[in-house]
Protein backbone atom coordinates (compact mmCIF):
# COMPACT_ATOMS: atom_id res chain seq x y z
CA UNK A 1 0.00 0.00 0.00
CA UNK A 2 1.46 3.38 -1.05
CA UNK A 3 2.25 5.78 1.83
CA UNK A 4 0.00 8.77 2.31
CA UNK A 5 1.70 11.76 0.59
CA UNK A 6 0.34 14.17 3.19
CA UNK A 7 1.76 12.23 6.13
CA UNK A 8 5.14 11.75 4.47
CA UNK A 9 5.28 15.45 3.61
CA UNK A 10 4.26 16.32 7.16
CA UNK A 11 7.09 14.20 8.59
CA UNK A 12 9.60 15.85 6.26
CA UNK A 13 8.30 19.29 7.26
CA UNK A 14 8.67 18.49 10.95
CA UNK A 15 12.27 17.44 10.35
CA UNK A 16 12.92 20.72 8.56
CA UNK A 17 11.43 22.68 11.47
CA UNK A 18 13.62 20.76 13.91
CA UNK A 19 16.70 21.39 11.80
CA UNK A 20 15.92 25.11 11.65
CA UNK A 21 15.58 25.27 15.43
CA UNK A 22 18.93 23.53 15.84
CA UNK A 23 20.59 25.84 13.30
CA UNK A 24 19.20 28.93 15.03
CA UNK A 25 20.53 27.64 18.33
CA UNK A 26 23.93 27.10 16.75
CA UNK A 27 23.90 30.58 15.24
CA UNK A 28 23.01 32.19 18.55
CA UNK A 29 25.78 30.23 20.25
CA UNK A 30 28.27 31.41 17.60
CA UNK A 31 27.14 35.01 18.10
CA UNK A 32 27.72 34.71 21.83
CA UNK A 33 31.19 33.29 21.15
CA UNK A 34 31.98 36.03 18.63
CA UNK A 35 32.20 33.61 15.70
CA UNK A 36 30.99 34.17 12.14
CA UNK A 37 27.36 33.28 11.48
CA UNK A 38 27.09 34.10 7.77
CA UNK A 39 26.98 30.50 6.57
CA UNK A 40 24.46 29.48 9.21
CA UNK A 41 22.28 32.49 8.40
CA UNK A 42 22.18 31.56 4.71
CA UNK A 43 21.36 27.96 5.56
CA UNK A 44 18.58 29.00 7.96
CA UNK A 45 17.09 31.37 5.38
CA UNK A 46 16.98 28.57 2.79
CA UNK A 47 15.46 26.14 5.28
CA UNK A 48 12.81 28.67 6.28
CA UNK A 49 11.86 29.13 2.63
CA UNK A 50 11.69 25.35 2.21
CA UNK A 51 9.54 25.10 5.35
CA UNK A 52 7.14 27.71 4.01
CA UNK A 53 6.83 25.86 0.70
CA UNK A 54 6.22 22.56 2.50
CA UNK A 55 3.45 24.11 4.59
CA UNK A 56 1.84 25.49 1.43
CA UNK A 57 2.06 22.03 -0.16
CA UNK A 58 0.49 20.43 2.94
CA UNK A 59 -2.36 22.92 2.80
CA UNK A 60 -3.02 22.10 -0.87
CA UNK A 61 -2.83 18.33 -0.31
CA UNK A 62 -5.21 18.56 2.63
CA UNK A 63 -7.71 20.65 0.68
CA UNK A 64 -7.61 18.17 -2.20
CA UNK A 65 -8.01 15.15 0.08
CA UNK A 66 -10.99 16.68 1.90
CA UNK A 67 -12.72 17.92 -1.27
CA UNK A 68 -12.38 14.52 -3.00
CA UNK A 69 -13.43 12.60 0.16
CA UNK A 70 -10.14 10.67 0.27
CA UNK A 71 -10.17 11.08 4.07
CA UNK A 72 -12.92 11.40 6.65
CA UNK A 73 -14.01 14.73 8.09
CA UNK A 74 -12.53 13.74 11.45
CA UNK A 75 -9.16 12.96 9.88
CA UNK A 76 -9.34 16.22 7.96
CA UNK A 77 -9.88 18.16 11.19
CA UNK A 78 -6.98 16.34 12.84
CA UNK A 79 -4.64 17.13 9.97
CA UNK A 80 -5.78 20.75 9.97
CA UNK A 81 -4.82 20.95 13.63
CA UNK A 82 -1.39 19.51 12.86
CA UNK A 83 -1.01 22.02 10.02
CA UNK A 84 -1.94 24.88 12.35
CA UNK A 85 0.76 23.62 14.70
CA UNK A 86 3.32 23.80 11.89
CA UNK A 87 2.21 27.30 10.90
CA UNK A 88 2.64 28.51 14.48
CA UNK A 89 6.03 26.84 14.67
CA UNK A 90 7.10 28.45 11.39
CA UNK A 91 6.12 31.91 12.66
CA UNK A 92 8.10 31.41 15.86
CA UNK A 93 11.10 30.22 13.90
CA UNK A 94 10.86 33.25 11.66
CA UNK A 95 10.77 35.48 14.72
CA UNK A 96 13.78 33.72 16.21
CA UNK A 97 15.67 33.99 12.92
CA UNK A 98 15.16 37.75 12.97
CA UNK A 99 16.98 37.93 16.32
CA UNK A 100 14.10 39.09 18.49
CA UNK A 101 15.45 37.08 21.41
CA UNK A 102 13.35 33.96 20.93
CA UNK A 103 15.38 30.80 21.52
CA UNK A 104 14.44 27.33 20.17
CA UNK A 105 13.71 26.18 23.73
CA UNK A 106 11.27 29.07 24.10
CA UNK A 107 9.79 28.17 20.75
CA UNK A 108 9.13 24.63 21.92
CA UNK A 109 7.69 25.88 25.19
CA UNK A 110 5.39 28.26 23.30
CA UNK A 111 4.21 25.44 21.09
CA UNK A 112 3.47 23.22 24.07
CA UNK A 113 1.73 25.90 26.19
CA UNK A 114 -2.06 25.60 26.36
CA UNK A 115 -3.78 28.95 26.23
CA UNK A 116 -7.51 29.37 26.52
CA UNK A 117 -8.00 30.29 22.89
CA UNK A 118 -5.86 27.43 21.59
CA UNK A 119 -7.76 24.92 23.65
CA UNK A 120 -11.00 25.94 22.01
CA UNK A 121 -9.67 25.88 18.45
CA UNK A 122 -7.10 23.05 18.74
CA UNK A 123 -7.68 20.21 21.22
CA UNK A 124 -4.40 18.53 20.27
CA UNK A 125 -2.21 20.98 22.19
CA UNK A 126 -1.35 20.27 25.81
CA UNK A 127 0.58 22.01 28.53
CA UNK A 128 4.21 20.89 28.76
CA UNK A 129 5.04 18.99 31.92
CA UNK A 130 8.34 18.25 33.60
CA UNK A 131 8.46 14.90 31.78
CA UNK A 132 8.43 16.54 28.34
CA UNK A 133 10.85 19.39 28.94
CA UNK A 134 13.87 17.17 28.26
CA UNK A 135 12.35 15.71 25.08
CA UNK A 136 13.39 16.77 21.59
CA UNK A 137 11.12 17.67 18.69
CA UNK A 138 11.07 14.08 17.41
CA UNK A 139 10.17 12.71 20.85
CA UNK A 140 7.46 15.31 21.30
CA UNK A 141 6.05 14.57 17.86
CA UNK A 142 6.07 10.83 18.55
CA UNK A 143 4.34 11.43 21.86
CA UNK A 144 1.74 13.57 20.15
CA UNK A 145 1.18 10.94 17.48
CA UNK A 146 0.80 8.30 20.19
CA UNK A 147 -1.87 10.40 21.89
CA UNK A 148 -3.64 10.88 18.56
CA UNK A 149 -3.51 7.13 17.88
CA UNK A 150 -5.02 6.43 21.29
CA UNK A 151 -7.78 8.93 20.57
CA UNK A 152 -8.38 7.33 17.18
CA UNK A 153 -8.59 3.93 18.88
CA UNK A 154 -11.16 5.33 21.29
CA UNK A 155 -13.17 6.77 18.41
CA UNK A 156 -13.01 3.42 16.62
CA UNK A 157 -14.32 1.69 19.75
CA UNK A 158 -17.11 4.26 20.02
CA UNK A 159 -17.95 3.74 16.35
CA UNK A 160 -18.10 -0.04 16.92
CA UNK A 161 -20.48 0.44 19.87
CA UNK A 162 -22.70 2.73 17.81
CA UNK A 163 -22.74 0.16 15.00
CA UNK A 164 -23.82 -2.58 17.41
CA UNK A 165 -26.53 -0.34 18.83
CA UNK A 166 -27.73 0.37 15.29
CA UNK A 167 -27.80 -3.35 14.51
CA UNK A 168 -29.77 -4.04 17.70
CA UNK A 169 -32.23 -1.29 16.75
CA UNK A 170 -32.69 -2.82 13.33
CA UNK A 171 -33.30 -6.27 14.85
CA UNK A 172 -35.84 -4.82 17.27
CA UNK A 173 -37.55 -3.06 14.36
CA UNK A 174 -37.72 -6.32 12.41
CA UNK A 175 -39.17 -8.10 15.44
CA UNK A 176 -41.82 -5.39 15.83
CA UNK A 177 -42.71 -5.76 12.16
CA UNK A 178 -43.21 -9.51 12.64
CA UNK A 179 -45.35 -8.93 15.74
CA UNK A 180 -47.46 -6.40 13.85
CA UNK A 181 -48.02 -8.96 11.09
CA UNK A 182 -49.14 -11.53 13.69
CA UNK A 183 -51.52 -8.99 15.24
CA UNK A 184 -52.97 -8.20 11.80
CA UNK A 185 -53.51 -11.92 11.15
CA UNK A 186 -55.27 -12.31 14.50
CA UNK A 187 -57.46 -9.30 13.77
CA UNK A 188 -58.47 -10.80 10.43
CA UNK A 189 -59.18 -14.16 12.07
CA UNK A 190 -61.37 -12.54 14.74
CA UNK A 191 -63.22 -10.58 12.07
CA UNK A 192 -63.89 -13.75 10.03
CA UNK A 193 -65.02 -15.61 13.17
CA UNK A 194 -67.44 -12.82 14.05
CA UNK A 195 -68.88 -12.95 10.55
CA UNK A 196 -69.36 -16.73 10.67
CA UNK A 197 -70.91 -16.48 14.13
CA UNK A 198 -73.35 -13.88 12.88
CA UNK A 199 -74.32 -16.09 9.92
CA UNK A 200 -74.84 -19.14 12.15
CA UNK A 201 -76.97 -17.12 14.57
CA UNK A 202 -79.15 -15.90 11.74
CA UNK A 203 -79.62 -19.47 10.47
CA UNK A 204 -80.58 -20.68 13.93
CA UNK A 205 -83.21 -17.96 14.17
CA UNK A 206 -84.59 -18.91 10.77
CA UNK A 207 -84.75 -22.59 11.75
CA UNK A 208 -86.43 -21.73 15.03
CA UNK A 209 -88.96 -19.59 13.23
CA UNK A 210 -89.68 -22.34 10.76
CA UNK A 211 -90.05 -24.88 13.57
CA UNK A 212 -92.59 -22.69 15.35
CA UNK A 213 -94.62 -22.25 12.15
CA UNK A 214 -94.69 -26.00 11.50
CA UNK A 215 -95.85 -26.72 15.05
CA UNK A 216 -98.78 -24.32 14.72
CA UNK A 217 -99.76 -25.88 11.40
CA UNK A 218 -99.77 -29.35 12.97
CA UNK A 219 -101.98 -28.14 15.82
CA UNK A 220 -104.45 -26.59 13.39
CA UNK A 221 -104.55 -29.77 11.30
CA UNK A 222 -105.18 -31.90 14.37
CA UNK A 223 -108.00 -29.58 15.49
CA UNK A 224 -109.63 -29.79 12.08
CA UNK A 225 -109.41 -33.56 12.14
CA UNK A 226 -110.99 -33.61 15.60
CA UNK A 227 -113.84 -31.36 14.46
CA UNK A 228 -114.53 -33.53 11.45
CA UNK A 229 -114.50 -36.67 13.55
CA UNK A 230 -116.94 -35.18 16.05
CA UNK A 231 -119.23 -33.97 13.23
CA UNK A 232 -119.50 -37.30 11.49
CA UNK A 233 -119.56 -39.45 14.59
CA UNK A 234 -123.08 -41.01 14.79
CA UNK A 235 -125.16 -40.09 17.75
CA UNK A 236 -127.43 -42.55 19.49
Amino acid sequence: MAPDPWLSTYDATCHIAQEIAEKIQQRNQCERNGESTTKLTVTIRALLQNLKEKITLLRELLLRAVSTHQITQLEGDRRQNLLDDLVTRERLLQASYKNDGTEPDLIRSSLMTKTANRVVSNPWFFEESEETRALGFDDLRQQQQKIIQEQDAGLDALSSIISRQKQMGQEIGNELDEQNEIIDDLANLVENTDERLYNQTRRVKMVDKKSTSCGMIMVIVLLLIAIVVVAVWPTS
